[in-house]
């Protein structure tokens, strides 16, 4: 069965559903079977349907190969991909694939692993309370360390002094009373995701953390009994305290990013405010509303749907959904996005896209499908923790059955044993490419950059020239009216009038600046050559100069700028129309250059057009009239000359540049097509965010090769030690945990990367008057 056919079914099944008592949310602790999930399928691309789970049970990086192997092994899943940030694993299916949903919840239950739908509000409500939990085990594991320490640090000076054996026995039986039942607390998160692993019979990180906390505590508790010199009980509760902060860190750490990308979820209206057929304005769920139904949109509301402005005005906050601060005031004709909030005044809308259809909900598949992504980075960091468990276990038992064959006694040898265990955790190798990616996500969603590919990050920082589309691109995609002052207001208004009624580009931009929205009366469109119609009782025409009566010779204007006649009665007016560069345009090239990148301008638009757009960039290379073919030519001989470009584009014609470039972007207004073959999408009128993206992902990069070569350097070094027992079990925990955290703290610096780059081109960009002649292709070369 066709996937829309699949979807449509369940659409109407939610419906019949909701109609009835509301579709509830399954019980995440019933069993698969028993539920009904083909309420939370929909559609997705390639003829697939597609639905999200949340994942509870992962509780490091390494986590994920497992949970996406076991779900793709499913019989007609096509693919699998687990967003470590917000625990959330989107499964796509062929249509009609069993068992389906159901499948994939019990192919994870038996890893140890529990799936329910997905539903973002009760995502967060677990982990806030999981985070409540790991406080709690924090603050026992710290106040249980630092009574421990105490006894310890008496015991160690009175051992080199007069220490009394029965004081000693005393203060071991004291830290024992402390540290059993605050390990036996404060552990329960390595516990309990250790036992589920065994359960699976699998392996994974919290194995060896738990075996060397149990075995550490086991050996201190014989040592107490035999009146040994020695207990380990500040190691076992040590180590459990710093593994509890990093990783208690490590979820603040991916909360805060989820937070800032469910900005975009909480701009979702939850209602919308219906026409109905008799007039009357009826409140229902923003879900109700379907394509060509009419809303009201009032002060304070959020705009619950993507619509096209019918009458009313208003000012309108789109600045969480465009990156714009300033508001914009929208007339009769003009788009409005859901998630917008409307300030003051209020709108009347015809819906045009609702649902998973509206561009809220296209930024939102966007930042998932980066985040579920992976990079080679990550992928080699996935595979060296995955790899490790097992070569900590195997390590440890050799230094055992080494030791012992050395001669040592069982008691030296499992303590060397131990020791082992604790400092080849493989936590911190684990934590550095996540941890930095979180992080440079984060900064990348609040520069106003959303990326479309896992590797993305490190293809950005490789990249050493940007290839630039122009129209669009280098430009605004809306073309402007660049001589408003010169035409009457009357004609304007005329212009205006007759605009609202016609289907040509163009038209749009004279709509957008027109005074008065209501359309002209009498209207018609003249096939090629424009509109006619009554304003004011007299006839108005909008079109080609020709049309309303102008001579060839008068209509000659400012390069790269269109012309469009307006006439009313016997009066008439030429309105040029040009695309105007992006404000930050020249500041954001002139950075680009300086930082040692080389510039290039691919347009498919005529030499006319294009020079002065690279004259006022001073940029020397650029071709004008380039067909799709002849943008990948210049690419691949760009490359084969050594660069690794990025191309920046947005229409139709980019899209194969696009996907064949080394990396590439598009700004969030490009076509479906180009959006869909770019790395990354950025949003707003101004060109910074590109540059942000080339400084946020050059941090990146460096700091996922900074704490790769932390992680090794620590085993490189801390493991010998260990093997030849000069590493006591304490000083392993605080090597193991102190790493860990190095690597956090490293990631966070990628917060700050991209900060100057935005605020360097605040200013408006402003052209040079001076415009040089420009090259075509053929020029160039």
């Amino acid at each position: 069965m066709p996937a829309r056919e699949v979807v449509a079914r369940e659409a109407a099944a939610r419906e019949a559903r909701a109609a009835r008592a509301g579709a509830a949310i399954p019980d995440a602790g019933a069993q698969p079977g028993a539920q009904d999930l083909s309420l939370f399928l929909h559609e997705a691309p390639g003829g697939l349907v597609e639905m999200a789970f949340a994942i509870e049970g992962i509780d490091c990086a390494a986590c994920i190969d497992e949970i996406e192997d076991a779900a793709e092994a499913e019989p007609g899943v096509a693919q699998a991909r687990l967003n470590y940030t917000t625990h959330r694993l989107t499964v796509a299916w062929a249509p009609g694939a069993e068992p389906g949903p159901a499948g994939v919840m019990a192919a994870l239950a038996g890893r140890g692993y529990r799936a329910y739908p997905f539903e973002a509000d009760r995502v967060e409500e677990s982990e806030r309370g999981a985070s409540r939990h790991l406080l709690r085990c924090l603050a026992v594991a710290g106040f249980a360390a630092m009574n421990i320490m105490l006894l310890s640090v008496s015991v160690w000076s009175g051992n080199l002094s007069d220490i009394t054996p029965e004081t000693r026995d005393l203060f071991h039986w004291l830290s024992a009373l402390i540290a059993l039942p605050a390990a036996a607390y404060a552990g329960q998160p390595f516990y309990q995701s250790a036992f589920r692993a065994l359960k699976a019979r699998s392996l994974n990180m919290d194995v060896p953390i738990t075996l060397g906390v149990m075995l550490a505590l086991g050996v201190s508790v014989l040592e107490t009994l035999n009146h040994a010199r020695d207990a380990y009980f500040d190691s076992a509760v040590m180590l459990l305290f710093f593994l509890l902060t990093g990783r208690y860190l490590d979820q603040a750490m991916r909360r805060r990013t989820r937070a800032e990308a469910g900005n975009l979820a909480a701009l979702r209206a939850t209602s919308a405010n219906r026409i109905g057929a008799d007039g009357s304005l009826v409140t229902v769920p923003a879900a109700a509303v379907k394509p060509g139904d009419e809303v009201v949109v009032r002060a304070g509301e959020r705009v619950p749907v993507d619509g096209r402005v019918l009458s009313g005005t208003g000012a309108v906050d789109e600045s969480l959904v465009t990156g714009e601060t300033l508001p914009r005031t929208f007339a009769a004709g003009e788009t409005v996005h859901a998630g917008a909030l409307v300030q003051d005044g209020a709108l009347r809308l015809i819906a045009t896209a609702v649902g998973e259809d509206t561009f809220l909900q296209e930024i939102e598949r966007l930042l998932d499908r980066g985040a579920t992504a992976r990079g080679r980075y990550v992928r080699l960091a996935d595979r060296a923790a995955r790899l490790y468990a097992p070569m900590v276990h195997a390590t440890a038992a050799l230094s055992l059955a080494g030791w012992l064959i050395a001669g040592a006694s069982l008691h030296q040898a499992a303590l060397i044993a131990v020791a082992v265990l604790i400092i080849t955790c493989p936590c911190a190798l684990a934590l550095a490419v996540p941890a930095v990616q979180v992080v440079a996500a984060g900064a990348l969603m609040r520069r106003g950059v959303l990326l479309n590919s896992g590797d993305a990050l490190e293809r950005l920082a490789e990249a050493d020239a940007v290839a630039f589309d122009k129209t669009g691109t280098l430009t605004l995609p809306e073309p402007a009216i660049a001589n408003t002052d010169a035409v009457p207001a009357d004609l304007m208004a005329a212009a205006g009038r007759l605009a609202h009624a016609s289907t040509h580009p163009l038209a749009r931009a004279i709509a957008a600046a027109a005074p008065d929205p209501a359309p002209a009366e009498e209207v018609r469109e003249v096939a090629g050559l424009g509109v006619e119609g009554v304003v004011g009782g007299e006839t108005a025409r909008l079109g080609s100069p020709a049309f309303c009566g102008f001579d060839e010779a008068d209509t000659k204007g400012a390069p790269g700028t269109s012309h469009v006649a307006v006439s009313l009665g016997k009066r008439r007016a030429l309105i040029e129309i040009r695309q105007a560069l992006r404000p930050d345009a020249g500041a954001v090239v002139e950075a680009l250059r300086r930082a040692g990148r080389h510039i290039v301008i691919l347009s498919g638009d005529r030499r006319e057009a294009v020079a002065p757009v690279a004259a006022a960039l001073h940029v020397e290379d650029w071709w004008g009239g380039a067909r799709p073919a002849e943008k990948i030519a210049v690419l691949e001989s760009l490359e084969a000359g050594g660069r690794n470009v990025l191309m920046v584009g947005d229409g139709i014609n980019d899209a194969p540049s696009l996907a064949s470039a080394h990396v590439s972007i598009s700004p969030i207004t490009a076509a479906d097509v180009a959006r869909a073959q770019a790395d990354a999408v950025f949003l707003g009128e101004r060109l910074a965010p590109v540059a942000a993206a080339l400084a946020i992902a050059g941090k990146a990069r460096a700091l996922m090769r900074q704490n790769l070569a932390i992680a090794v350097m620590y085993n490189a070094v801390a493991v010998p030690l260990a093997i030849a027992g000069a590493v006591t079990p304490l000083v392993a925990a605080l090597a193991m945990s102190g790493s860990s955290l190095l690597v956090t703290l490293n990631a966070l610096r990628a917060r700050r990367a991209g900060g100057r780059e935005m605020a360097v081109f605040e200013a408006d960009f402003e052209a040079p008057a001076s415009v040089t002649p420009g090259r075509t292709r053929e020029d160039a070369r």
